[in-house]
C-alpha cells in the first residue's frame, strides 16, 4: 500500500513538471532575451581590423632601435640660480661710507643687506641640430645664471640661453659644439591615441632613461604655463601619455616607434609631484614653429584669430544658455573689432569645426594649431551657422591687429615694467629726467640684480638717463654688466646695482 502510494506522488510531480516545462514554453515564446553579443556582427568602430588589410593583431614592439637613436641627442641639462634673501627694504649700511665699499659686498652678502643663497636644478633636453642647438623647457632654465649641458656621453659645455617663450614652456639653448646628434622631427598632427611612444630623459638625476607608453589622449589643457607667462596668452594643446615621467625628464623628447620626435616632454598630474600614471607632452609641431621664430626673429611671433571663445570650466547651464553642444566645435562668444575674424565675417554665435580641413572640437585644440602659425599667414576655417556649414580664408594677426613681425626691444629682456620720469616728479626731486621700474618680474634680470619696484635709474654706465628710450639704447649697445645708480624715493643716498645683460657661453 505504501508503495503505491510513493508511485502515485512521482508520477503527479512528473506530471506537474512536465506540464510546467510545456506551458512556459509556449506562453514565452518571442520573450526570452539574451544579454549576449551576436559574433556575426562588427561594431562600427572595429572597421579597420576587418577591413581586409588588419585581420592579423602585431607582434610585440621591438623600441631598440628608436632609443638607440634618442639617447646619444638628449642630453642632462644643470642649472645654476642666485636668489637672494631680503626684508625688501632699501638701506644704506653706515660703513661704506668709510671704506668706500659696501661690507655686505665684501663678505658676499649682496649689496643693500641682501645674501645670496645658490640654487641648483636640473631637466633634459633635445639636441636638434649637429652644431649644437638644444631645445628644452622654459621652465628648466627660466632664471639661471649658469646652464651646463651634458651629453650621453659624459662630456659637458656652459650653454648659452638663446630665447624663451613662457606662454608655451619652450626655450632654445646653444652649446660650442659640432658633429653632434640630434633628433629629426615627427608630426605630431599624425599622432594618434592608442600609439605607442618612448620618453627619454634624466628623471631624478639618474642617467639616461627610457620609458615606454601609450598615446592616451590628445589636446589637453592644464592650465600651467599661464603661471610662467605674464604678457601673453598660454598655449596648451598637450599630448597626454602614460609613458612614466619623473621630475627630471622635462625637457627631454617623446619619441615614436620610428624614433621621430613628436614632442617635448613638460608636466605630469600627480597628488605628489612625482609620476602617478600620465604626463603631458607639447607637440613638436608647435615645437618646431616656435624654435624657428626664437632662432629667425629672437621671439616667437604669435598670430590671433581675434576670438573669444569658452573655457573648459564653462558650466552645463551656461552652455545650455549658449546653446554649445558638446563636440560640434569651439562657439564664438565674441569677435574682436578688427581682427583677423571680424575681417573674415566670423560673427557671435558661429561654431568653428575645421582649421586647414583638420577637425576642432576643443579650444585647446584650435590653439594648438593656431600656434603653429605666423602673421600674416591664411589659413582655411570651416565653421557652423544657422546649420550651414562653411568655408572662409583668414589671414592671421598678432596682437596689435596687424601681420607686421614683433621683434624684441633690448629692455623686454629686463623682466621689469619701465616708465619715463614725469616732468613734474623730476623737478620736485630736483633731477632732469630718469626710469621707473614700475614692477619687477620674479626672475627676471632685474629681480636677479636685487633691483626693487620704485627704484628710479639715473644713470647707466656713468651716463644719464633721461628717459626710457635712452636706457634702451644704453641697454642695447652694451654687453656684459651695466652698472645703474638711483634713488628710492623717501631713502637718502644714491644706489648702485649691477645689471648682468648677458653671458657668455
Amino acid at each position: 500500500m505504501k508503495l503505491k502510494q510513493v508511485a502515485a506522488v512521482v508520477l503527479i510531480s512528473a506530471a506537474t513538471a512536465l506540464a510546467t516545462m510545456w506551458g512556459y514554453s509556449h506562453l514565452t515564446v518571442g520573450k526570452t532575451y539574451y544579454y549576449s553579443q551576436d559574433s556575426g556582427k562588427v561594431p562600427a568602430n572595429y572597421a579597420k581590423f576587418f577591413d581586409g588589410e588588419k585581420r592579423q593583431l602585431s607582434g610585440p614592439v621591438d623600441f631598440s632601435d628608436a632609443a638607440s637613436a634618442a639617447i646619444p641627442a638628449t642630453v642632462h641639462i644643470k642649472t645654476k640660480t642666485v636668489r637672494t634673501v631680503s626684508n625688501n627694504l632699501p638701506h644704506r649700511n653706515p660703513f661704506s661710507d668709510l671704506f668706500g665699499i659696501d661690507p655686505d659686498d665684501f663678505f658676499g652678502n649682496g649689496g643693500n643687506g641682501m645674501r645670496s643663497m645658490p640654487e641648483m636644478a636640473s631637466g633634459s633636453g633635445v639636441i636638434i641640430s649637429n652644431d649644437g642647438y638644444i631645445v628644452t623647457n622654459n621652465h628648466v632654465v627660466d632664471g639661471a645664471d649658469e646652464v651646463t649641458v651634458t651629453l650621453s656621453n659624459r662630456k659637458s659645455f656652459k650653454a648659452k640661453v638663446v630665447g624663451t617663450d613662457p606662454s608655451s614652456d619652450i626655450a632654445v639653448v646653444k652649446i660650442d659644439a659640432q658633429g653632434l646628434p640630434f633628433l629629426l622631427y615627427g608630426n605630431s598632427d599624425e599622432v594618434k591615441i592608442g600609439q605607442w611612444v618612448l620618453a627619454v630623459g634624466y628623471p631624478l638625476n639618474l642617467e639616461t632613461t627610457v620609458t615606454a607608453g601609450i598615446v592616451s589622449a590628445k589636446g589637453r589643457t592644464l592650465d600651467i604655463n599661464s603661471r610662467q607667462s605674464k604678457s601673453a596668452p598660454p598655449i596648451e594643446s598637450f599630448i597626454q601619455t602614460d609613458a612614466a615621467v619623473n621630475p627630471g625628464n622635462s625637457g627631454g623628447p617623446l619619441i615614436n616607434p620610428e624614433g621621430q620626435l613628436i614632442g617635448i616632454n613638460s608636466a605630469i598630474a600627480s597628488p605628489t609631484g612625482s609620476y602617478a600614471g600620465y604626463s603631458f607632452t607639447i607637440p613638436v609641431n608647435i615645437v618646431k614653429k616656435i624654435v624657428s621664430d626664437i632662432m629667425k626673429f629672437g621671439t616667437p611671433q604669435r598670430a590671433y584669430l581675434g576670438i573669444q571663445y569658452p573655457s573648459n570650466n564653462i558650466s552645463d547651464d551656461q552652455k545650455k544658455e549658449l546653446g554649445i553642444k558638446d563636440g560640434e566645435g569651439v562657439y564664438v562668444m565674441d569677435v574682436m573689432a578688427d581682427g583677423a575674424a571680424f575681417q573674415a565675417g566670423i560673427k557671435k554665435g558661429d561654431v568653428i569645426t575645421k582649421l586647414n580641413e583638420v577637425p576642432i572640437t576643443t579650444g585647446a585644440e584650435m590653439v594648438g594649431q593656431i600656434a603653429t602659425y605666423r602673421p600674416g599667414d591664411k589659413i582655411n576655417l570651416t565653421y557652423k551657422r544657422d546649420g550651414k556649414e562653411s568655408t572662409v580664408t583668414i589671414t592671421l594677426r598678432n596682437n596689435t591687429g596687424t601681420t607686421a613681425v614683433v621683434k624684441t626691444s633690448a629692455l623686454d629682456k629686463l623682466g621689469a615694467d619701465l616708465q619715463t620720469l614725469d616732468k613734474k616728479d623730476a623737478g620736485e626731486m630736483g633731477v632732469k629726467g630718469g626710469v621707473v621700474v614700475k614692477s619687477v618680474q620674479e626672475n627676471g634680470l632685474m629681480d636677479k640684480s636685487r633691483i626693487q619696484e620704485g627704484f628710479i635709474i639715473l644713470k647707466a654706465n656713468g651716463k644719464d638717463v633721461l628717459s626710457k628710450e635712452e636706457f634702451q639704447k644704453i641697454v642695447a649697445g652694451s654687453t656684459g654688466t651695466i652698472k645703474l645708480e638711483g634713488v628710492f624715493p623717501g631713502y637718502e643716498g644714491v644706489y648702485s646695482f649691477p645689471l648682468k645683460i648677458s653671458s657668455g657661453e
